[in-house]
C-alpha cells in the first residue's frame, strides 16, 4: 500500500505530461517505463542505488547504460527526478500505475497467460480473440511460461482469474496436455473431454 501511495503521483504526473504532448507515445512511454522498472527491479542496481557513497549521477549513468535502446528526453528526465528523490524501488508499481491510467483511456485490459508450454502464435490470437469476446473489450496480451501448472495453462486478466479460466479453457483443449486439468483459485479442476463454453455470471 505504501508503495502504491508513493508511485501514484509519479504516474499520474506522467501520464499527463504524456497527454498534454502532442508528440508523445503512451505505448512507448509504457514501454521505457517497464524497462526502467526491470532494470531497478535488479538486486545489484538496487544495492548500488542504495549506497551511499553512489551519486545520484553514477545511478543514473548505469541505468542508461544498461537500457537496451537509447531512452528519449522524456524518460531521461523521468528517471533523474526518481532517482534525486530516492524512489527507484517504487518504479515497478509506477509503471503498473501507469499502465493502468493508459488501459482505462484506451478501454482495455491487461492480460496474462501463464503457460506450462510455449503457445503457437495462432492458439495465442484464438485466446486473444475469446477473451475480447468475453470481456468485451481489447485485451494487452502478453505469456509467461510456468512449468509448475499442473494443466498446461492459466489465465489472468486482472483479478478475474476463475471466471476466464472456465471461460475459455473448452476452446484450448486442442493445446492441453492429456490429463485436461487446469489451476485456479479454487484448486485443481478438471475440464471434460467435450464441453462447450459454460454459461457464467457476469
Amino acid at each position: 500500500a505504501e508503495l502504491a501511495t508513493i508511485a501514484r503521483p509519479y504516474a499520474e504526473a506522467l501520464f499527463k505530461a504524456c497527454a498534454a504532448s502532442s508528440g508523445a507515445d503512451l505505448a512507448a512511454t509504457a514501454s521505457w517505463l517497464d524497462e526502467l522498472a526491470l532494470i531497478a527491479d535488479n538486486s545489484q542496481v538496487r544495492q548500488l542505488a542504495d549506497n551511499p557513497k553512489v551519486t545520484a549521477d553514477q545511478v543514473f549513468d548505469l541505468f542508461v547504460g544498461v537500457a537496451r535502446s537509447a531512452l528519449p528526453d522524456m524518460a531521461r528526465n523521468f528517471l533523474r527526478t526518481v532517482i534525486d528523490n530516492g524512489r527507484i524501488a517504487a518504479l515497478s508499481e509506477v509503471a503498473a500505475q501507469f499502465r493502468a491510467l493508459v488501459n482505462s483511456r484506451n478501454g482495455s485490459s491487461d492480460a496474462i497467460v501463464h503457460s506450462a508450454f510455449p503457445m503457437e502464435p495462432s492458439a495465442l490470437t484464438e485466446l486473444s480473440a475469446a477473451l475480447e469476446k468475453r470481456f468485451g473489450r481489447k485485451l494487452n496480451l502478453s505469456v509467461q511460461l510456468d512449468p509448475s501448472l499442473i494443466g498446461g495453462v492459466r489465465v489472468v486478466v486482472g483479478d478475474e482469474l476463475g471466471v476466464v479460466a472456465l471461460a475459455v479453457l473448452p476452446m484450448l483443449q486442442p493445446y492441453l496436455p492429456l490429463d485436461n486439468t487446469f489451476e485456479d483459485d479454487a484448486g485443481t479442476q478438471s475440464l471434460p473431454a467435450t464441453s462447450p463454453e459454460p454459461e457464467l455470471a457476469t
